[in-house]
């Protein structure tokens, strides 16, 4: 067998070509150093140049780290560079090899060239070593009485690096009353600038520990401090600027002449060219005239000229970044920027995240005067050929609408979109349509002409075609195929994917029965043996709820299902006042970019999804028994209190949000209606159903061509003094498989007492499942639980994760007995449906 032919590739000039190539090096470097002959530097750059290229590529090369210090006796700057960054990345990770650069570094910062004492005290303050701190404070003190001012920068900031390697160090030395004292008699702004900077973090980190550490933070917003900075704000470098004038935006003036003298020294940075510059002086103006609304509506105006000047010129970033900005300001006073919407048009080669903005400050500053001229320029834009562009402009088209703005023009040019045939373009509009019905009810029979029109085949977006679904149900009476088209869809039931289809499909074809019982008769009961036997928790729960409703009394059953409605007045927002009134407080930072505040990306629950270590060590753990015997787990109590409904259901059942507009259903009393009290516990019933509730059952199952699923006879009891340590609990955690897996709902009342965690551990124990662990903090909370069978030692291990934001809840549950798992859930969530009720 022939051997295999090498490579005609030649070897990078970056990389080694051979494991000898390090070795070669460090000979060539041990036969330099010390040596004084001419041409020496230029030998030694050229291998300095392959040490850090080999080290850039992640090639180890620590091995010639003796050498290169021997190497670094010499003049030249530029060999001394290389030399600190080859060191400076070695010695954080090597600390034996950091106490070899210890004496030149040190010999370094008393050179006579201050570039390389300067260098030399970075790369000193840099290694990062705990045990090597002592050799810092005496290059620090020396640098930051040196008489040149680069060696007085990065003293400056080589004490914030001592303070965070040895907090104790930088305080004994006395170094934060030195800087303070540099900052104030510094003739260079930039050195200014880094002590401050200094200042501010480590008397902030300080300010929890010590009261003086908490005074000195404060002295920083003395008035003598503030107008020593803003008499020097044109001395410092952008960066510098916008330190200063963060720290102004916190100094609260005593008068308002105090504020008019603060804002017209800084009138001239309004015109600044750099963004960060002009978003800094204008967080000053907003936040001192927050208490002077007239003056506080000036600084608008003032302020909209050099916003709009900003979008326009320099990157797309840059365009974004002042554009959120704008946006916030926009929402706050949208009626100042109303007569500049024509800014906020999209250009043709703008990215698409800018024109989405774009659009929501156009729907925020359309108003009587100016909705014609941008539903017109919207309308363009449903036409392009960028899709999302497309369906965000549609989108915004609709929140015009539901702001009241010339509203007869603009459903009449969504129904055009309707005639677009486009399938994103019909998709989009459907969805508007539907709340515009919910607004506007007067314009059904024009939207209903052209929907009627659609066919439910040409629509497969879940959201499109669940909105269609809901106009067939609400407008049966007006639509005259309207039950042939839900029947239609409930044949092709197993093949909808999407839950929220199955759930609109399920009340639209209850409603149509109503209005069109001889038609809809037949599909309605398809509807309700699908609903019943699927696999879904809320459609499963949603059909039981219909199924009962219509079993008890039909009449009463419409009434809940189809009430007089009452016109959406107003849609929820989707932040509260209050999140944006705290993002306003973080103006000039990444919380107006996001739209968030800061804790929600900063801190560690808010970073990525909600993720646990299957540790359990960093968890409170609660090992308190219970003290009841064994007691059987209660049933699921299929009450219509405690279905699971989806967020589209409760808009229609209790009435959308908070704004007013409520459904207005009659109130029910089961002492009044067919069938009594005795009826209405027949119907929340499972286990042993009365006479009554039979014949009716057995009436509806005919009626419709129903046969309710057999119920087991069995039910499963629990140990309510079984216990487990935590080691037990974990070690078993990780042998056992997951048998089951669930998203489930929580209500919104059982969030609301999440206020106290150890609350739901104390539920779960009244039904023999026992917290072990629990942590996290809001919106997410997490709790380790319990439980055993009461006749035998079969345990059942549950890993619970609370949203407290979506009132979702994810459910893992290990079991030794995997066949009862499906039965042990729903004990758990029946007893969790009734945490906060009581």
């Amino acid at each position: 067998m022939a051997p295999p032919a090498q490579s005609q590739r030649s070897p990078s000039p970056s990389q080694p070509s051979g494991k000898g190539e390090v070795s070669d090096l460090k000979i060539q470097l041990r036969q330099l150093a010390g040596s004084r002959a001419p041409g020496t530097d230029d030998t030694k750059r050229d291998l300095f140049k392959k040490v850090i290229s080999y080290m850039t590529i992640g090639i180890d090369v620590s091995s010639v780290f003796s050498e290169m210090v021997m190497c670094s006796a010499t003049s030249d700057i530029v060999l001394k560079k290389m030399c600190y960054l080859y060191v400076g990345n070695y010695a954080k990770h090597n600390p034996d090899l950091a106490l070899l650069t210890i004496n030149f570094l040190q010999r370094d910062c008393k050179d006579e060239d201050p570039m390389i004492r300067g260098l030399a005290l970075r790369s000193l303050c840099s290694l990062g070593v705990a045990n090597l701190v002592e050799y810092l404070v005496g290059p620090l003190n020396s640098g930051l009485k040196d008489g040149n001012s680069y060696v007085r920068m990065v003293a400056a900031v080589g004490v914030l690096k001592l303070y965070h390697i040895s907090v104790s160090t930088c305080l004994d030395a006395d170094f934060p009353d030195l800087l303070k004292q540099l900052m104030l008699k510094d003739k260079d702004a930039q050195v200014v600038a880094n002590c401050l900077t200094s200042l501010q973090e480590i008397w902030s980190l300080e300010a929890s520990k010590s009261e003086e550490a908490a005074r000195d933070r404060e002295s920083l917003l003395s008035k003598p401090i503030v107008y020593y900075f803003l008499n020097r704000i044109k001395e410092f470098n952008e960066w510098a600027q916008c330190i200063v004038l963060e720290l102004v935006s916190k100094y609260v003036p005593t008068d308002s002449e105090e504020i008019f003298d603060i804002m017209n020294l800084l009138e001239d940075r309004l015109h600044h060219a750099n963004g960060a510059v002009v978003l800094a002086t204008i967080k000053v103006f907003l936040h001192m005239t927050l208490s002077m609304a007239d003056v506080h509506q000036q600084v608008y105006e003032r302020i909209k000229a050099p916003l709009l000047t900003l979008v326009s010129s320099g990157s797309s970033e840059q365009s974004y970044a002042v554009l959120s900005h704008l946006h916030l300001l926009v929402m706050r006073a949208p009626f100042i920027f109303s007569s500049d919407y024509k800014h906020f048009y999209c250009q043709y080669n703008e990215p698409f995240y800018v024109k989405k903005l774009k659009l929501e400050m156009l729907t925020s500053v359309a108003n009587e005067s100016n909705t014609y001229e941008i539903v017109t320029e919207l309308c363009e834009y449903v036409a392009n050929v960028d899709i999302p562009m497309a369906r965000e402009s549609i989108r915004a088209v609709g929140k015009i609408a539901l702001q009241q703005y010339d509203v007869n023009a603009i459903v009449d040019r969504l129904l055009q979109f309707l005639e677009m045939e486009k399938e994103h373009v019909t998709a989009e509009t459907l969805v508007l349509v539907k709340d515009l019905l919910r607004k506007y009810p007067q314009w059904s029979h024009d939207c209903i002409a052209v929907v009627g029109n659609i066919s439910s085949k040409n629509v497969q977006e879940p959201r499109a075609k669940a909105a269609l679904i809901w106009m067939l149900g609400e407008y049966a009476q007006d639509m005259q195929d309207s039950p042939y088209i839900l029947e239609s869809l409930i044949e092709n039931w197993e093949e909808e994917h999407s839950a929220e289809v199955r759930l609109h499909l399920l009340t639209a074809v209850i409603k149509c029965f109503f209005r069109r019982p001889p038609e809809t008769q037949k599909a309605l009961g398809a509807a309700l043996a699908a609903g019943l036997a699927d696999f879904h928790q809320d459609v499963h729960d949603r059909a039981l709820f219909y199924y009962r409703l219509l079993t008890y009394d039909i009449s009463v059953a419409e009434k809940i299902v189809n009430p007089p409605k009452q016109a959406v007045s107003v849609f929820a927002d989707t932040q509260s006042s209050e999140m944006k009134d705290r993002i306003f407080d973080e103006f000039n930072s990444l919380s107006v970019v996001y739209q968030k505040p800061s804790y929600m990306f900063t801190d560690k629950e808010h970073r990525g999804p909600f993720a646990f270590s299957e540790e359990l060590g960093n968890l409170s753990i609660d090992t308190e028994p219970a003290d009841n015997d064994a007691v059987s787990a209660p049933r699921i109590e299929a009450n219509d209190k405690e279905l699971l409904l989806s967020t589209s259901e409760k808009e229609e059942i209790l009435g959308y949000g908070t704004n007013g507009s409520a459904y207005n259903a009659p109130s029910y009393n089961s002492a009044t209606t067919t069938g009594g009290s005795q009826g209405h516990l027949d119907l929340v019933s499972l286990d042993q159903p009365s006479t009554a509730f039979t014949n009716a059952s057995s009436a509806m199952d005919e009626l419709f061509g129903l046969g309710m699923p057999a119920v087991p006879g069995s039910v499963l009891l629990l140990n309510a003094k079984a216990t487990i340590e935590s080691n037990a609990f974990q070690q078993k955690w990780r042998q056992l498989p997951v048998s089951l897996s669930q998203d489930i709902s929580i209500d919104p009342r059982g969030v609301a007492a999440m206020t106290n965690p150890k609350a739901l551990a104390q539920h779960m124990q009244n039904y023999s499942m026992h917290c072990v662990a629990s942590g996290g903090q809001a919106p997410n909370f997490k709790f380790f639980l319990f439980a055993q069978k009461a006749e035998e030692p079969s345990a059942y291990l549950v890993e619970c994760v609370i949203n407290s934001s979506s009132c979702k809840v994810q459910l893992k549950i290990k079991a030794d007995d995997q066949s009862t798992s499906q039965a042990f859930s729903d004990l758990f969530q029946a007893a969790l449906s009734k945490f906060g009720l009581s």
